[in-house]
């Protein structure tokens, strides 16, 4: 009873804190709306040295969330990411800032127009459980490199790496400039109620309907980075073991709590079998032992936990023939919320496990005839936030490009188009909308602003009464006909 008591205080404190935080930036805004590029740059290497210097400390907070946190995976999926951002923005940043001249047409010549791309203001982040620190700090990159100040809500679901994380970045800047809000549900959906001048939300597509709901109640606008059911497609030419092992890696990489995690794959029918063997013995080699393979990702809480057996036993009950990945027959029944991978066969449409993003270790595995009835299979679906397609034929992978929907792409891999700093992310459709990460970020939070200037010399006149002049007519011979 005591401990929901001082919830329930640090929460109203948490909420006061959101609302005066709010306020502050948006005063500090007004003071210095269009930071130079030196306090951009400064502000960008004070990231970067406060991420490096507490790297040990985020480590053991992300191992302590989820029980056990492979190392590895964190350094790969949380800390490069964000130390290769911060470098690729740094060395670009100079040239973002840069106005554009743009064409000018002839009715208007003397003028000039260019696009000069300047700060929005307070930038909101809504961070998810599953990176916390990759999909707190990206943006934040990318607010920070144009020029705005950023409130970050960081997720429950990971209290000791929000904390270490709040504690890092009060530590390097003024409130008024960067602030972390820890908090339960409520102290979130009061965060989205901040008339931000930009929001960005990553998580689920249910939560982010609400996000987006909140925000137009302010004429908001927003990015969300959501999920969905990210294919991987098996092409006719391909190699069973080349795709069995680099999909494997996606799905086990953080236990499958990825959102561009392959969710399902398509595979050839006459070529499951050996899709089964082969991914079984690749996963093998990659994670001999699970239960005490520090490697190897647990499950983040029991909730989600519960939630990924019962689409399993959801799937079992309504006919489906399960394999479990288990290479060294370990118990996963007490005492751990490790969880094997667990390929799904003979799925139909009316399971959960093909109806709900998984984010977790289970893999449908769905076969196919023909490489058109892959295609139907995924465009009769909600749009993915990642296509994975396995095969060397240019003109397939041509095919798969033009007729398959999906927020992003990987060709022949899986997850590694998110750690390219010069190519957008995002989603489409129900799989997300906006983009960032590099350039893309940087003007997913600037205002484009179009500029037309004029000097002594004024075109314009032309146009100005008494209508009906002799000028005024060849004007609507030249442009209107």
């Amino acid at each position: 009873m005591g401990a929901k008591v001082i919830s329930i205080t640090e929460n109203s404190k948490e909420l006061q804190r959101l609302h005066r935080t709010f306020q502050a930036q948006k005063r500090a805004f007004e003071h210095n709306p269009n930071p130079s590029y030196e306090v951009r740059k400064d502000a960008l290497l004070r990231l970067k040295r406060a991420v490096l210097d507490n790297q040990e400390r985020l480590l053991e907070a992300l191992n302590d969330d989820y029980s056990s946190r492979s190392r590895d995976e964190s350094m790969l999926a949380e800390f490069m990411p964000v130390i290769q951002g911060i470098n690729y923005t740094l060395e670009h940043l100079k040239d973002w800032m840069k106005s554009h001249r743009r064409k000018v047409g002839l009715l208007f010549l003397g003028a000039r127009n260019s696009i000069h791309y300047r700060p929005l203001g307070v930038v909101g982040i809504i961070s998810p459980w599953n990176y916390p620190i990759n999909l707190s700090l990206g943006p934040l990159i990318a607010a920070l490199a144009a020029g705005n100040r950023a409130m970050i809500k960081v997720s429950e679901f990971t209290p000791r790496t929000s904390e270490v994380l709040k504690d890092i970045l009060a530590n390097t800047f003024t409130d008024d400039l960067v602030s972390v809000i820890t908090g339960e549900a409520d102290v979130a959906e009061e965060f989205t109620k901040l008339p931000f001048d930009h929001l960005l939300f990553t998580g689920s597509t249910m939560i982010g309907k609400r996000v987006m709901k909140a925000a137009a109640e302010n004429l908001t606008p927003v990015t969300l980075e959501l999920g969905g059911k990210s294919p991987a497609i098996i092409g006719d030419d391909m190699p069973i073991n080349d795709a069995a092992e680099r999909i494997a890696f996606g799905k086990a990489f953080n236990a499958g709590q990825t959102c561009i995690a392959p969710d399902y794959v398509l595979c050839p029918r006459d070529k499951m079998d050996a899709f089964v063997d082969s991914f079984k013995a690749k996963f093998a080699s990659m994670y001999p032992t699970l239960k005490d393979n520090p490697d190897f990702t647990a499950i983040i809480n029991d909730r989600q936990l519960k939630r990924i057996r019962g689409y399993l036993d959801d799937a079992i009950q309504k006919g489906a023939r399960v394999i479990e990945v288990n290479p060294a027959n370990e118990d996963f029944s007490r005492g751990t919320r490790k969880m094997p991978i667990h390929l799904v066969m003979d799925a139909t449409p009316d399971m959960t496990i093909l109806q709900e993003e998984i984010f977790g270790p289970l893999l449908p595995i769905v076969p196919y005839d023909s490489l058109d009835d892959a295609i139907k299979y995924v465009n009769s679906r909600p749009r993915p936030l990642a296509m994975y397609y396995f095969g060397y034929q240019k003109a397939q992978q041509k095919t798969m490009l033009e007729k398959v929907h999906a927020g992003g792409v990987c060709i022949n891999d899986t997850l590694m188009h998110f750690a390219q700093d010069d190519m957008p992310f995002g989603g489409v459709g129900e799989s997300g909308m906006g983009h960032y990460h590099g350039k893309e970020g940087f003007i997913t939070f600037s205002n484009a602003k179009g500029v037309h200037a004029k000097g002594r010399i004024h075109s314009g006149k032309i146009v100005f009464p008494p209508h009906g002049t002799i000028i005024h007519q060849i004007v609507y011979k030249l442009f209107v006909s």
